[in-house]
């Protein structure tokens, strides 16, 4: 990248000394072609210069060079006009407006002001051919002039046109990572606040037999309310950030083994088994992110309809040219018997639908249902190539 950054900066520098050298050459030419005519000719390489030195800081002066420029030319053809003086248009003056104009329909807002600005040059150009009507070639200078304006305004306009798309491009894509990280927090609320719910309650039962157990319970949420704060705020962060920002949840195997160790915690023993060959490098960023919050996803649904269950299940392999994650409880998420209904009420998430949304983007597949041996298991299977 650091390598592409330096070509490119060349290019530019090359391209800018290269215009440059063309615009010497031209003010050459109107020097030889003042010496030649004489007069008030000779204020014609005077606007030429000052146009070179617009062109130079049109950057930092971009609609200052480019109105001086428009007074200068204009008032130049209005002073040979009216005396009756011969004359003709200067090369490097007009160059200079041409790349002006170039320069304003690009990067000039709203676009009705630089189609107003690029008019303004035109009219100048017009005046310039008509003014310096030199041995009556006025004619000929106007259409020179007004073909080479329809070239820059092509260019500008053109310049302008993939701008704007590119602007559209990343405001979309920006638009897209802040919906999917709002997704993200509504996922991790639910999370949290159903394990603090679910430890509040055995809290408020445990208080009853065992007073002396409910200050670790109260811990317990407290550190389950950090996680929560700490989490939300990360992604609300990256939500009002105006440039893009990375992502850390979900985002390789230790956040898969630290999120089932927080579970088991608080909630059914859960065992994790990785296969022998998956590293970090194995699956890309965003199956990883996904494999995160299927997991999640599966995870607070036995918390919140099958909190007897025992034991979790989460099995990460590789079979057949995808990377399966299994989840399996034998406590049955359809069965809710055994679950609080303020529990319940809080809400899934994303659900089946939204994790079957989530695998299907990257190509894979998801199921959940019930096995013949009466678990309930989720599985999502993510091609590796």
């Amino acid at each position: 990248m650091g390598e592409t950054k330096r070509i490119v900066y060349w290019i530019r520098r090359l391209s800018e000394i290269a215009m440059l050298g063309w615009l010497s050459v031209m003010l050459l030419m109107d020097l030889a072609v003042a010496a030649n005519i004489g007069g008030p000719q000779w204020l014609v390489p005077g606007v030429g210069v000052a146009g070179m030195v617009a062109v130079v800081l049109r950057r930092r002066h971009r609609l200052d060079g480019f109105g001086l420029m428009l007074v200068l030319s204009f008032g130049v053809s209005l002073a040979l006009g009216l005396t009756g003086e011969r004359g003709a248009p200067g090369s490097a003056e007009t160059g200079a407006l041409l790349v002006l104009t170039i320069g304003v329909l690009r990067h000039v807002e709203p676009v009705r002001r630089a189609a107003l600005l690029s008019v303004g040059s035109l009219a100048v150009l017009m005046a310039e051919g008509v003014g310096r009507d030199y041995d009556d070639a006025g004619l000929f200078f106007s259409f020179v002039l007004f073909a080479g304006w329809s070239m820059a305004a092509g260019i500008g306009g053109y310049l302008r046109f993939l701008q704007e798309r590119r602007a559209e491009a990343v405001h979309s894509v920006r638009r897209a990572e802040r919906l999917e990280l709002a997704r993200e927090l509504h996922d991790l609320v639910a999370h949290h606040i159903t394990g603090i719910v679910v430890q509040a309650q055995a809290a408020r039962t445990v208080a009853e037999m065992k007073p002396e157990a409910v200050v670790p319970a109260l811990d317990a949420i407290a550190s389950a309310g950090g996680e929560a704060l700490t989490s939300m705020r990360r992604l609300v962060t990256v939500l009002r950030a105006e440039d893009r920002a990375g992502r850390t949840p979900g985002t390789s195997l230790a956040d898969l083994r630290h999120l089932t160790e927080r579970f088991s915690a608080s909630g059914p023993h859960v065992s994790l088994e990785i296969a022998q060959g998956i590293d970090n490098g194995t699956l890309p960023p965003e199956v990883m992110t996904t494999l995160h919050r299927v997991l999640q996803e599966s995870l607070t649904n036995v918390r919140k309809h099958a909190p007897a269950t025992a034991c979790v299940e989460v099995a990460l392999r590789l079979s057949d040219g995808f990377a399966v994650l299994r989840v399996r409880n034998f406590g049955s998420v359809a069965d809710a018997r055994g679950a609080d209904p303020r529990v319940s009420r809080l809400g899934g998430g994303f659900g089946l639908v939204g994790m079957a949304e989530r695998v299907e983007a990257l190509g894979g597949r998801l199921y959940a249902g019930r096995t013949p041996e009466g678990a309930w298991e989720v599985v999502a299977e993510f091609p590796l190539s």
